[in-house]
Order: C-alpha cells, then sequence, then structure tokens
C-alpha cells in the first residue's frame, strides 16, 4: 500500500547456500535431484515433475517492465555474469517483470554494453530475444523463472490489470504469448498474472470490471489454454471486506472466494510484504512489535499455507535495512517463512526484492556498483536459501545455438581481409545461421565469400551460402570478405541459428 514508483539507484548480496532438509521430503538424495520438468501443486506444496517438493527461493530482477525494455545493470556487466552470481549465492529461481510495451513492435532494449565482448549475444535482439537468451541460460546454469507482467506500460503501475490504452484483451492475448513462447522450455514455471493489485481493485465483489479474483481466473484460463503445464501466481489485493495492507498483499479472500481455474492443481498464492522503508503500517508501532507479525501475516496470507488450501510465494519483499524497525521485521519474516534446514520444502516460496541496487525504496542485493554483494542484507535471507534445480540445457532440449568468432588475416591500412568461423554451440543441427555485427568506425565490405551479407550504417548482417547452412552439432562454417578501410579491428559479433 502506498508503494512509491522504484526508482533506479544500485545494490547485489552474498549467501550462503544451504542443504535443503529433509523434513517434508522423501531423501536427502531425492532432494538434490528436485525440481525436473514442471510443476504442479498439491495442497500447499509445490511438486516437481515426479512429484518431489521444490522450495522457490530466488530473487527479482527488474528492468523490463522500465523505459529500457531489459533488465537492468546490463550497462554494467554481462548478463550470465550476473545468472551465475545469483546462482553462487544460493538464489534458484529469478522473478523477471515486464511490461506490455515489449509486444510492441519497434519496441528494442536500451543501455546494453557490448564493449570487450560483454552481452555479445544479446546485439541486435529486441526485447523478447533478449528474454528468450536470459530464460535459456538461467535453465543451464539451473535456475528456474516465472515471469511477472508488472505493468501495462512503463510508465506506472496500475491499479487495475488494464488501463484505456491496455484493455484486457490486450492483456490475455500478451500473456497467451508469452505462455505459448516458453511451451516446452520447463525453465519458465509460471506466469505472475498482475503485480500489486490495489484499490479500487476488489476480491470477491462480483463486478467483472474490479474484481481481480474473477479476472485471474480469466487470464489464468487463457494462460492455460495453450500451456497447460505452467503454474498461475495469482497475487491479492489492498482491501477486503474494510481492511487493507499493502498493494497485492491482502489474500484474505481466498477463504471464501478461492481462484478456480480449468486445469487443476496450477493455482499459487502470491503476497508481498515490505518494511518502513517503503511505507508505514499501524502494525510497525505495535508496543509488541515484532512479536506481532507472526499473526499480522497469518491473517493476510499466511493462514493460506497453514491451512493446507494452496502454496504460499512472497513475491516480493524487501528494505533498506537501515533501521532497528526494518531488520526486526526481516529476522521476523524469515523465521516465518520457515528455515530450509528445518522444514525443507514444507515452506513459503519466496522471491526477494530485488537483485537491483537500484530500486530506490528498498536497494538490492548489490552494491551500487553492480558487483559487490550487500553481505548483510544477503545474510539475512541464508537460512531460507535451497538448492537448484536440474540444468535443463538448452530450452525444450533441442535448441539451435550458435557462436561465431571473427578473426583479422590482414590489414594494410587502405583495407583488410578477415575470416568469421561459425560453430554450433546448441543440441540439434543447424540449417541456418546468421551473423551480425557493428564496427566503431566507417569500414565497409567490398566483397564476400561463402555467405551473402547486407549493411546498413556500419552493421553488417551475413547469411550463410546455400552450401554451408548446414552445420552439425559441434561441426563450423567459415565465410570471408575484405573490407576497406582497415584499422577496424575486431568487432563483437553476435550468432543466430535455425
Amino acid at each position: 500500500m502506498f508503494r512509491s514508483l522504484r526508482r533506479a539507484l544500485c545494490a547485489v548480496a552474498a549467501a550462503l547456500l544451504l542443504p535443503l532438509g529433509t523434513a517434508g521430503l522423501q531423501t536427502a538424495d531425492a532432494a538434490e535431484a528436485a525440481g525436473a520438468g514442471y510443476w504442479h501443486t498439491s495442497g500447499r506444496q509445490i511438486l516437481d515433475a515426479s512429484g518431489q517438493p521444490v522450495r522457490i527461493a530466488g530473487i527479482n530482477w527488474f528492468g523490463f517492465e522500465t523505459s529500457n525494455h531489459v533488465v537492468h545493470g546490463l550497462w554494467s556487466r554481462d548478463y550470465k555474469s550476473m545468472i551465475d552470481q545469483m546462482k553462487s549465492l544460493g538464489y534458484n529461481t529469478i522473478r523477471i517483470p515486464f511490461s506490455d510495451d515489449i509486444f510492441k513492435a519497434g519496441t528494442v532494449p536500451n543501455s546494453i554494453d557490448f564493449s570487450s565482448g560483454k552481452n555479445a549475444d544479446l546485439q541486435g535482439k529486441d526485447s523478447l530475444g533478449v528474454l528468450d537468451r536470459l530464460v535459456s541460460y538461467a535453465g543451464q546454469d539451473g535456475l528456474k523463472v516465472i515471469l511477472d507482467r508488472h505493468r501495462p506500460d512503463s510508465g506506472g503501475q496500475s491499479a487495475l490489470w488494464y488501463t484505456a490504452a491496455v484493455p484486457e484483451s490486450t492483456w490475455i492475448a500478451n500473456l497467451k504469448a508469452l505462455a505459448t513462447r516458453y511451451k516446452g522450455q520447463d525453465t519458465v514455471v509460471g506466469i505472475d498474472l498482475h503485480n500489486e493489485p490495489h484499490d479500487p481493485a476488489c476480491w470477491g465483489c462480483g463486478d467483472t470490471a474490479t474484481d481481480w479474483r474473477l479476472a485471474a481466473q480469466r487470464a489464468g484460463n487463457a494462460v492455460l489454454s495453450v500451456n497447460p503445464e505452467l503454474l498461475i501466481f495469482v497475487e491479492g489485493v489492498q482491501t477486503f471486506n474494510g481492511v487493507s495492507g499493502w498493494w497485492g498483499g491482502n489474500l484474505m479472500g481466498v477463504a471464501q472466494y478461492p481462484v478456480q481455474l480449468n486445469v487443476a492443481n496450477r493455482v499459487v498464492y502470491s503476497a508481498h510484504d515490505y518494511a518502513t522503508s517503503v511505507a508505514q503500517q499501524s502494525w510497525f508501532s505495535d508496543p509488541s512489535f515484532p512479536a506481532n507479525m507472526p499473526g499480522i501475516w497469518d491473517k493476510y496470507w499466511g493462514y493460506i499455507f497453514k491451512q493446507n488450501i494452496a502454496p504460499v510465494w512472497v513475491g516480493e519483499f524487501g528494505t533498506t535495512l537501515q533501521s532497528a524497525v526494518d531488520q526486526k521485521w526481516l529476522a521476523a519474516l524469515v523465521s516465518y517463512l520457515r528455515p530450509t534446514s528445518t522444514y525443507g520444502a514444507d515452506s513459503f516460496h519466496w522471491t526477494f526484492w530485488s537483485w537491483n541496487p537500484n530500486s530506490g525504496d528498498t536497494g538490492g542485493i548489490l552494491k551500487d556498483d553492480w558487483q559487490s554483494v550487500d553481505t548483510v542484507k544477503d545474510g539475512y535471507l541464508a537460512s531460507v536459501k535451497a538448492p537448484g534445480f536440474p540444468s535443463s540445457g538448452d530450452p525444450g532440449g533441442t535448441t539451435a545455438a550458435c557462436t561465431a568468432a571473427y578473426t583479422v588475416s590482414s590489414d594494410w591500412g587502405g583495407g583488410f581481409n578477415a575470416e568469421v568461423k561459425v560453430t554450433n554451440s546448441g543440441s540439434t543441427a543447424l540449417s541456418s545461421w546468421k551473423v551480425t555485427w557493428t564496427w566503431p568506425g566507417s569500414q565497409k565490405v567490398t566483397s564476400m565469400w561463402n555467405a551473402s551479407y547486407t549493411q546498413t550504417g556500419s552493421t553488417v548482417t551475413a547469411t550463410n551460402a546455400s552450401h554451408n547452412g548446414t552445420v552439425p552439432v559441434g561441426g563450423s562454417a567459415s565465410f570471408g570478405f575484405g573490407g576497406a578501410p582497415g584499422g577496424g579491428g575486431v568487432p563483437a559479433v553476435s550468432c543466430t541459428a535455425a
């Protein structure tokens, strides 16, 4: 409630990867392998494809919902190094917020650094193309992804799931497009339908224009109609029966009005909870604080878990940790979420807000240099972290992928010759490939062999010839060209395969 628009600054955290306890699980060995495939629910637990319980213990990495149309921090680092660091700190899931702007034609990500080879395979991609690469690499690292429809557009948060500019029909069409896009890629385990519904959104009031529970059923069923394997994450509202709480954090209405979908065992309820660095609430000044907090959480959302109605995921919680009140709040909440060493996956699920240091009201796990970890903040989360999941390899198991290496064979000042070697780095044979690069200067291709090309400004796109488009797994193909003037050096190249 009264959430300010999160602003851009900088931060990160370090943590210990704790072994998953055996409480509520089958065996320690089974716990190590838990998480494979798509997931479903059973009572208050989330189970993997083989029926083993899993615990979401993750982090929010925002940016796609902003005017950058891409996760933040790529202006500073390579995306793979960020995901590797998340894994090393013991986070096993990434919640990625987005706005519907990323579906608009002509929307391109900005503020990505391609120097020194950073983010090379993102060059030339639109926002959805970048998201594809993030999902693919996260899966290879053994992390799962939850996609969060955060806002209708990059301008700001909306109380309802639709606006005049982005009607419900667009919201649902875009959710279905995402569900279709990642069908068969079990790295993406679910979709958070809309971030932080708040007044005048209601739960169970029956008004189709404002009843978030009914809207969640419409959208959830639409998603499941094209990808029935996904989990559907449904946040709360602000006010139910006159009792108000955090935006998206009030799930009191679930007891009377549960979300009912056409596919069983797919609903996970999501609460948001924050500290005083976001806004004041009456419970922070209660003389019994923080001992009063478990009762507050029970009332708003914890009862859903404790009564075995459904799993509960605290999709966002965070703080700057600058005040003693906030420190006590975070310690109490982490304890309430149930330590992994004691309860295993029979616990609340969570994704901390945020990885980014540039959240103005919470800061992040990373510090402002986008490298260093806030080890104090991260340390609070150590007891509720959980193991990662089996690597998905490439999405779908048969994804075409390639890399390209650019070599200058001769340079005489007035001109130069170069060669590009394309290597099949995926898990299926290539039928075609395309290589793109951008020179820093005024270089132009003067001739090319074993590929065709187009050049727009300083950007060149080379496509395989008819005789070298097919490349077996691990194999390679090459093409060469002449250009002028010389002195262009070796630009970063990206390769796209089919």
